[in-house]
């Protein structure tokens, strides 16, 4: 399986703030402090879950904003009312309530019932190379402390913005996926029963979302539900989520449906067969009963 790494161009590092960072030594003992930011380890999780050959949805969505005519808007500044700043580069903007579809559109600035989705996303797009199934994978604890301390910041947020009866599917699915990678993280428990409100309610708006339905079936796996999780994983499969057939293979693993596990990734095989490689190393695991876990043998050296 081939991970791309993320395009760095436009990842705002400050979202990580919360990561240590140490000052660098300065014999002048009146110099000011420079601070270095950590770079960011490689992403585990394939950036696009639907299609590991395609760019992240994130990345996308930045090219279209980028491509489509701007207009330009001059405010007040914050800090300074006296002082105006003129605002020329489209973000991503979605709207919190009363929309049952996903709406994305592309301007300066988010409007009454609007929300500037970019720094947001680009966050979840991060953590989802992480910690979108369980356990997450860092090879660096400050890293991870820094993605758990964010997430807690952002769950809030969308936890706000969920909490409204008429709020919009955009802002549903945000919040699903934030807590279901803090309860990956380990963050506490109430994100399990968040991500399952979330589920819920975005499947009674739309109980054919592809995304939606991938999330809640390895959600529902990964948290113990593997018979419970056989129909949404089964509908993402159909409905073109690559990842989908790990995940099924997995759940079937852990059912100890050896024959079934085995059969998805054979599919998976016929369906992608760019990932033929990786099809027949944990076919081959699940054979010889060696680490029963999909993640864990990917995550493991190639046996020579």
């Amino acid at each position: 399986m081939t991970l791309k790494p993320l395009a760095c161009t436009l990842i705002a590092m400050s979202l990580l703030s919360a990561c240590s960072m140490a000052p660098t030594e300065d014999k002048k003992p009146n110099s000011p402090i420079i601070f270095t930011e950590p770079d960011l380890t490689a992403p585990f999780y394939a950036l696009n879950p639907f299609n590991y050959d395609a760019p992240p949805p994130f990345e996308i969505a930045l090219r279209q904003a980028a491509a489509q005519p701007v207009t330009k808007m001059e405010v007040n500044l914050q800090s300074d009312p006296s002082k105006k700043m003129t605002l020329d580069v489209n973000k991503l903007i979605i709207p919190t309530v009363n929309n049952n579809q996903r709406t994305l559109k592309y301007a300066v600035l988010a409007g009454n019932n609007e929300i500037d989705i970019t720094e947001v996303d680009d966050f979840l797009q991060l953590v989802e190379g992480k910690a979108r199934h369980y356990p997450p994978r860092f090879s660096e604890r400050q890293e991870r402390k820094g993605f758990e301390a964010k997430l807690k910041e952002l769950t809030q947020q969308l936890d706000t913005l969920a909490s409204k009866d008429n709020a919009s599917f955009d802002v549903l699915i945000r919040a699903f996926k934030a807590s279901v990678m803090a309860r990956n993280l380990d963050l506490g428990s109430v994100y399990t029963t968040k991500s399952l409100t979330y589920a819920q309610r975005i499947l009674k708006i739309n109980k054919d979302d592809a995304e939606a339905n991938f999330w809640f079936g390895f959600g529902l796996s990964e948290g113990g539900g593997q018979r419970e999780a056989i129909p949404y994983l089964d509908k993402a499969m159909k409905a073109g989520v690559q990842e989908a057939y790990l995940s099924a293979a997995n759940n079937y693993i852990a059912m100890e449906q050896k024959k079934n596990a085995i059969q998805t990734l054979k599919n998976y095989k016929v369906k992608y067969p760019q990932e033929a490689e990786v099809a027949d190393r944990l076919i081959n695991e699940i054979e010889k009963q060696g680490r029963w876990n999909v993640w864990q043998v990917l995550s493991s050296p190639k046996a020579s």
